[in-house]
This record gives C-alpha cells, sequence and structure tokens, in this order.
C-alpha cells in the first residue's frame, strides 16, 4: 500500500507530540520546585529580613496614649494585670489610684509595674470591664517650686494652728503634675484630670493639680442617684482643686474660705448640664432656673451621704448671681458641713 508523504510526516509529529505530552507535568512541577527554592515566599522566609513564619506567636495588641513631660500614660499590651475592686472605690467608677511612690509600692500587684516603668510614666491596668486605668505616681509637694513648674504660681497652704493639729487640714505632701497631653486622663468613669484644674494660668503648663479619690467617688454616686431619681444626671464640675494662691483672690466676707477644701483637693462646685449650655438644669420642672434646682441636687447628694458615711462632707446650694448660675459645693471631708441656701 502506497503512504501519501504528508501523513507520514503527519504520523511523525504526533508520535513526538504524545512522547513531550507525557513529559510536560512532570517538568512543571520541578520548575515550580527549583523556582520556589531560588525566591522564597514571605511564608518561608523564617529570618529573613526580620520577617517572622506564619507560625510565630502573634503580638499582643497594645493601647498607646502619648504624652510627654510629667507624668504621661505608657503604652501597655492586652496581657497587663487587672485593677483590684478597692482601687474602683465605692461607686465602682475610679479610673486612677493616686499616691506617692512610696505609697503606692506598698501594693503588691502595683510595686512590679512601678518598678518596670520609665521615669514619669504613668503605667496602666485594666479595670474588670476592659477599661484603662492609670497608677498616677505624685509629684513631691517641695518640687512645686522647682523649675519645672517655676512658672505655674501655686501660694502656701496655711501654716496656723488647726493645719497643724486637725490632719485634713495638712498641707497636701504631692501633687499631680498635668501637662497638655495627659490632662484628659480619666480619674474615673465620667471625670477627667482637666476637669478640676485650677481656672487660672491658663496657657502655663505643667500645672499642679491637687485631687483626691473620694470626691470622685462621691460625684460618681452623685450622677447614680440623680439617674435613679430619673433626673439628668451629667455634672459640669464649675470648680474644682483651687491653688492657695488662687484662693485667697476670694476669701472674704461672702467670699471663698481661708481654708477652702478647694485647696486640698475633695471638693467640687458643680450644676447638672445635661444639654451643655453652661448652667444649672431645671431640676425640680418649674420651667426656672434658680436656688430651687440648686436644692433637689443637694438633697440627692445629702441620699450619697445616707448611704456611704464614708463619704460625708460638706454641702451647700448657691443661689446665681451676675457671674455664674446656681450651683451646689459638695465635698468629702469626712465631717459633716453644710451651709448657704
Amino acid at each position: 500500500m502506497k503512504i501519501d508523504r504528508f501523513e507520514l510526516r503527519s504520523a511523525k509529529f504526533l508520535s513526538r507530540s504524545k512522547f513531550l505530552s507525557k513529559w510536560v507535568a512532570p517538568l512543571a512541577v520541578l520548575a515550580a520546585a527549583l523556582l520556589a527554592l531560588a525566591y522564597p515566599g514571605p511564608e518561608n522566609r523564617s529570618g529573613v529580613d526580620g520577617v517572622a513564619t506564619a507560625s510565630a506567636a502573634p503580638v499582643p495588641v497594645s493601647e498607646t496614649t502619648p504624652d510627654i513631660g510629667v507624668g504621661r500614660p505608657v503604652s501597655t499590651a492586652s496581657s497587663e494585670p487587672v485593677a483590684s475592686a478597692d482601687m474602683l472605690g465605692l461607686s465602682g467608677k475610679l479610673r486612677a489610684v493616686m499616691g506617692t511612690s512610696d505609697a503606692l509600692v506598698q501594693n503588691p500587684l502595683l510595686k512590679p509595674l512601678l518598678a518596670e516603668g520609665s521615669e514619669g510614666a504613668w503605667p496602666r491596668l485594666l479595670t474588670p470591664g476592659g477599661d484603662s486605668f492609670t497608677v498616677v505616681t505624685l509629684v513631691p509637694m517641695a518640687e512645686a517650686r522647682s523649675a519645672d513648674y517655676a512658672r505655674y504660681h501655686v501660694g502656701s497652704w496655711p501654716s496656723d494652728g488647726i493645719s497643724g493639729t486637725v490632719a485634713r487640714y495638712a498641707p497636701p505632701s504631692g501633687f499631680i503634675g498635668v501637662t497638655q497631653r495627659n490632662q484628659d486622663t480619666k480619674v474615673s468613669s465620667n471625670f477627667e484630670m482637666r476637669d478640676f484644674l485650677t481656672h487660672d494660668q491658663g496657657n502655663v503648663w505643667p500645672k499642679v493639680l491637687v485631687l483626691r479619690p473620694t470626691i470622685l467617688d462621691k460625684l460618681e454616686l452623685l450622677r447614680v442617684e440623680l439617674e435613679r431619681e430619673g433626673l439628668p444626671s451629667r455634672l459640669h464640675v464649675m470648680s474644682g482643686f483651687r491653688t492657695p494662691q488662687y484662693n485667697a483672690l476670694g476669701v472674704g466676707e461672702g467670699g471663698r474660705a481661708g481654708h477652702s477644701r478647694h485647696m486640698y483637693g475633695d471638693a467640687a462646685d458643680v450644676f447638672v448640664d445635661a444639654n451643655q449650655d453652661g448652667m444649672m438644669d431645671d431640676l425640680n420642672r418649674d420651667g426656672k432656673i434658680t436656688v430651687a434646682d440648686a436644692r433637689v441636687l443637694r438633697a440627692a447628694a445629702e441620699r450619697v451621704e445616707e448611704q456611704y458615711p464614708a463619704l460625708v462632707g460638706g454641702l451647700a446650694a448657691y443661689p446665681a448671681n451676675s457671674a455664674h448660675g446656681p450651683f451646689v459645693h459638695v465635698d468629702a471631708r469626712g465631717v459633716k458641713a453644710r451651709w448657704g441656701s
């Protein structure tokens, strides 16, 4: 039988194609393997250029609040310790513990944190609910006149008989160094450091702040009591800490007390301001803003003292004047005191 040349060539071509197709797949696999060895991907580059392998342990997520100057919150990992119940106060809403270095290191939970922290930094814990909780080391009062605070005028605390015989009138042993960057640090669920700063020397930093946890606890519990009564509970701090030199400007008949609790960090003048218009709200719902609304707030504070005797102190309702609306003075001096309207 005669075979056409074209058919012969086609047969040879098909035979070669079958041979090549047999080896295409194995050759492709071999080429891919050689390529992977020459150029490893990120998942195979253990130790190369600082890239971790896929099996490496994940880095804990951290929460960083940058700050400069005296007392700055520091970065903390998700594995940070949890604040104990006593640190949260009677209200359960304190978000900072404040004390001298010597006092804070007595707490076994805080001692290692303070040892690990850098100078001037504030360590962080978590509350059981996951909120941030700050450990604030007080600056010794002697440093209020150091170079760092030389521009911020503080004045001197009274040094008469009562200051030497009654512990609550002794000059504070330390203060919080407040900077522009750390002034927003929460000291309780609803209050920040800035809420209690003296209302003068606005452009001078850092500032001196004396603040005691008892007034924070009392204000937080006052909010709870207002909510229980179905009243608005947002408290505006009209006046918190006052430096002695600032307090002295208003001392006199009908003015500030020479031994005002504001100088000792456990007092605040407050009013309810849910709509944030800078004035007391109409708490008795009579359509007017008067001292009667301040009395409603004072009565709520009275009930807080009845429930929490450890927070007893001064309460007074004040009427409006040309400078401000009605408000209530609240303090936690440790003994009951009443005056005002």
